[in-house]
């Protein structure tokens, strides 16, 4: 009964690092793999590089991708690191408080 108890505070390490580390992270990465699998032509996308593009073409493990136009680059399926959303829907969670066309002049 003493070696139960000993290997209790153990194994509750164990199940707190597994539901705190590697459960999360395991499902983010199969999200991530999942968007990549259903990409479209068309699709704007940000690659892991953090270049913005377009999805122009689709390979089996290759995506062209243009960054610019008449630029495209290709790239490896996994390099897209995630999908934007559409130019035309408001998505107001990445607003940073400030505007492009602020006149006041402050600094």
């Amino acid at each position: 009964m003493q070696e139960l108890a000993g290997l209790l505070p153990l194994v509750a390490i164990g199940l707190l690092f597994y539901l705190l580390m590697i459960r999360p992270q395991a499902r983010r990465q199969r999200e991530v793999r999942q968007m990549q699998s259903t990409l479209n032509l068309g699709d704007q996308v940000m690659l892991t590089s953090g270049i913005y593009g377009e999805v122009r073409s689709l390979d089996d493990d290759r995506v062209r991708v243009e960054i610019a136009h008449d630029v495209v680059v290709e790239v490896a399926r996994g390099a897209v690191g995630q999908r934007l959303a559409p130019p035309g829907s408001e998505d107001t969670s990445e607003s940073t408080g400030t505007s492009a066309d602020d006149t006041t002049g402050e600094r």
